[in-house]
């Protein structure tokens, strides 16, 4: 597998001088299989980039993988060149709701006033696949999707191809209610999905200091990130959902918070930025 960052930062673009190495785009990823197979993780503000290099390229079916509903990870769409050609074949994938459909609670960011268009004005043909856990093939890949803790249906992705796995678990707050390092593995949200991982792109949207008056918001501080990592045995950690207010050298400063906590080789960690490409 082959991915790019297209977008790391949560909550809401953030392009100012001080996030120039980092970036500012929103939650996107760029996943492509060893048969060219290529699957997007998010629709951020990053899917706008990842469209406009779309272009050049022959249409091709496209698989969305979405974590959750929040505006980060879906305000791309609308920037997202292939939703606007027939040609395109776009399949959506997102956590389901015992309430309305995914494509009923994508329309509603698919209207107006929130956007002038609807939904249902959109070339591209779309096909929605409401899930909430269990497993399925896409391309040479089996994608499967569990429920993580988040306020709202939120799920995240281990993607196995090829030999290898790739973990995406944005949005994630294993530490909500108990202590990461008294409890075993398998009692800990979103391990299932990481275990053994060759990568994992992981929230690490807080300081320590920082989490203690924002318990509850669904997001991972740096200490917590470190603990699920040797808990879970993933190979790579790359480090993801970058705070809005965190400057360039903020995140400098929390991977080396990081890094002092995972007695790990410095080179199986780093923070994610836009335009950053690895190999699975």
């Amino acid at each position: 597998m082959r991915i790019r960052i297209w977008g790391s930062r949560g909550s809401i673009a953030a392009p100012t001088r001080d996030s120039v190495r980092y970036g500012g785009d929103t939650s996107c990823i760029e996943v492509r299989l060893d048969d060219d197979t290529l699957i997007v993780l998010d629709a951020g503000t990053g899917a706008r980039g990842l469209g406009r290099a779309l272009l050049s390229r022959p249409p091709e079916p496209i698989h969305l993988l979405l974590t959750h509903l929040h505006v980060d990870h879906i305000e791309g769409l609308g920037a997202f060149a292939p939703i606007w050609s027939s040609d395109t074949d776009l399949h959506i994938w997102g956590p389901s709701s015992p309430m309305v459909s995914l494509e009923e609670r994508i329309a509603v960011y698919f209207s107006p006033p929130l956007f002038p268009l609807h939904l249902s004005e959109v070339p591209a043909r779309c096909t929605f696949h409401d899930e909430t856990s269990g497993a399925w093939q896409i391309g040479s890949a089996t994608i499967r999707a569990d429920q993580i803790q988040h306020p709202g249906p939120t799920v995240g992705y281990r993607i196995e191809a090829d030999g290898r796995v790739l973990a995406y678990l944005t949005d994630h707050e294993p530490a909500l209610g108990a202590d990461l390092t008294d409890l075993p593995a398998e009692w800990i949200s979103g391990a299932g999905v990481a275990r053994g991982a060759d990568v994992l792109i992981h929230d690490c949207q807080y300081t320590p200091e920082e989490y203690r008056t924002r318990v509850g918001f669904g997001h991972s501080s740096a200490e917590h990130v470190t603990i699920f990592a040797e808990k879970t045995g993933v190979d790579r950690l790359l480090l993801f959902h970058h705070d809005p207010m965190h400057t360039d050298d903020d995140l400098d400063a929390l991977h080396q918070t990081v890094l002092s906590l995972w007695k790990a080789d410095p080179e199986r960690c780093m923070v994610a930025a836009d335009g950053v490409e690895l190999s699975v």
